[in-house]
């Protein structure tokens, strides 16, 4: 058995568990007047309440001490100071300084890195001044009308997501584009709604060698070489994220347009490095500091708040008793606000390539489960589409309703509507709907089993002011934390993501066989089998 499983308070919370299954959320709210007062908390600008869950007081004490004996407080100081947390790789893990607005010092072997943070924002500063006054002109002398972000994974789900969600604040005079997909229909979607004489791509590798990015890149160099004819246009017309400036220059960028970030930044927590230059040229280089402020104060309240009133630790907790206890395998996250539809997809990467782990701290594979998968859709196209398998399904999948206050779109009566959907989902879902109010209804026998909800679906709802860059940044931190907290209950590496590796290993071997004639034999009979009939196939549909 692991060591995970022999804490006392796992124990303890197994057999609380047993005695949990017997209450109904109906029930719990019926004996406590106060619910929603004992389980609510408020800070930076978000109101987290989760008293629409399966538990006691308890309930969440037990869960406070899983978090004390997994040692959770010398694990996030671990963090903060810089240690080596991502044992695979012998790397820090420091997002956290990449928003820092505190004059503290954070090391990295020994060397104070906020310094050179602090000049790449500046660098970022200066080019965003000079794109968004339109005085950084193309090869031809035009103006820059539209920027392409050029990433995969980190690189493009959190820009992308927050460009979209901060889609209020961004400028009129540029439009924005994101090309990740290898598949060519991605690129060229966006190369057809573009002018060579007006465009402006980044390109987001920190080794300047990842393959989608790579390729993408330089079938965008290939169109605009094919339009200018003189390579001196390259320079004009594409910027770096990277740290490789040689193959940087090797591509025709001038390494003054390379914005640099570190290897203590991992891809899925980069949007608030140089990886963020699409974000601070959609929404100005003062937005985007907001941004920065909004994480930091999060990070400032993960950091030094008790564990009973830390949102972090009380979302990762309430994650952890259901995915362990109560078998849930999945977590729906739900936000009522379109701007926020990308949402989820940014955090199933952010989740999913952090925790979905089997091997633990000490290389063992683990005997419990770990990492949730994350999915979901933005409020109401969702209740219009899988919400009824949440309410009625045989799965119990716990889920975050996000909602801001007030909204961007103030149009008659629509957020109104939308509020009110919000809040009558979690009561439904907890509520259910009897048999005995069902007859009340006078609902047809024949029909009344199929019109019963069990209720007792659990939910947390997440309440902004507003969906600003500051708040965006609180909430975006915010998840980063819970994150990392059950990756620390898990005892697993939340920072590294090998998982990865094999499948691009493998297609650079597979890559070459595509254009060779001989039958294929250097894989197993399904892959050898595949690779044939493509090609096959292929040969015989481009005679």
């Amino acid at each position: 058995m692991s060591e995970l499983l022999q804490l006392p308070a796992w124990q303890a919370l197994q057999q609380h568990y047993s005695k949990i299954t017997l209450l109904t959320m109906r029930d719990l709210f019926a004996q406590n007047p106060n619910r929603f007062q004992n389980f609510s908390l408020e800070g930076n600008a978000l109101l987290l309440d989760y008293s629409k869950n399966r538990i006691t007081q308890e309930t969440m004490q037990l869960l406070y001490q899983l978090a004390y004996e997994s040692e959770l407080s010398a694990k996030i100081n671990a963090m903060f100071s810089g240690q080596a947390i991502n044992y695979t790789e012998n790397r820090s893990v420091l997002h956290i300084a990449l928003r820092n607005q505190s004059q503290q010092a954070i090391y990295v072997d020994g060397i104070d890195i906020m310094p050179k943070v602090r000049s790449v924002l500046s660098h970022m500063r200066e080019f965003v001044s000079v794109v968004r006054n339109g005085l950084w002109k193309g090869y031809g002398g035009q103006r820059v009308t539209d920027v392409i972000n050029i990433g995969i994974g980190g690189s493009d789900l959190g820009p992308k997501m927050v460009v979209q969600a901060l889609q209020p604040y961004q400028t009129k005079d540029l439009n924005f584009h994101f090309v990740s997909n290898i598949d060519g229909a991605d690129i060229q979607s966006v190369l057809n709604k573009i002018n060579p004489e007006t465009c402006l791509f980044l390109v987001a590798s920190k080794t300047f060698t990842t393959q989608e990015t790579l390729t993408n890149a330089h079938t965008a160099r290939k169109w605009l070489l094919d339009h200018y004819q003189d390579k001196k246009a390259v320079a004009s017309h594409f910027v770096a994220i990277s740290t490789n400036a040689v193959a940087v220059k090797a591509f025709g960028i001038d390494v003054a347009n390379m914005f640099e970030f570190w290897d203590w930044v991992g891809g899925r927590y980069s949007l608030w490095s140089a990886i963020g230059l699409s974000i601070a040229l959609a929404i100005g280089m003062d937005n985007f500091q907001a941004m920065l402020q909004g994480g930091h104060q999060m990070d400032e309240h993960f950091r030094t708040a008790d564990f009973e009133k830390n949102m972090p630790v009380i979302l990762a907790l309430l994650g952890i008793w259901y995915h362990n206890f109560f078998q849930a395998e999945s977590h729906a996250i739900l936000p009522y606000d379109q701007l926020l539809s990308q949402l989820p997809s940014y955090l199933q990467q952010a989740d999913m390539e952090s925790n979905g782990k089997s091997v633990n701290n000490q290389g063992k594979t683990v005997d419990y489960s770990t990492g949730p998968i994350i999915w979901g859709q933005s409020g109401t196209n969702g209740q219009h589409a899988f919400y009824q398998l949440i309410h009625q399904g045989t799965h119990l999948i716990p889920a975050d309703f996000i909602l801001p206050i007030k909204s961007h779109f103030n149009i008659g009566e629509h957020h109104n509507i939308l509020v009110a959907n919000c809040f009558a989902q979690t009561e439904a879902l907890m509520l259910g709907r009897t048999e005995a109010e069902l007859r009340q209804q006078g609902i047809d026998e024949s029909v009344l089993p199929y019109r019963v909800f069990s209720g007792n679906r659990p939910s947390n709802t997440l309440m902004l002011e507003k969906i600003t860059p500051k708040t965006l940044g609180s909430l975006i931190a915010l998840y980063e934390h819970k994150i990392f907290v059950q990756g620390v209950i898990w005892q697993i590496n939340s920072f590294d993501q090998w998982g990865v590796e094999l499948g691009k290993q493998l297609a650079s071997k597979i890559l070459p066989e595509l254009s060779q004639t001989e039958v294929s034999e250097n894989h197993d009979s399904s892959t050898n089998g595949l690779i044939d009939y493509y090609k096959s196939y292929y040969r015989s549909i481009n005679r």
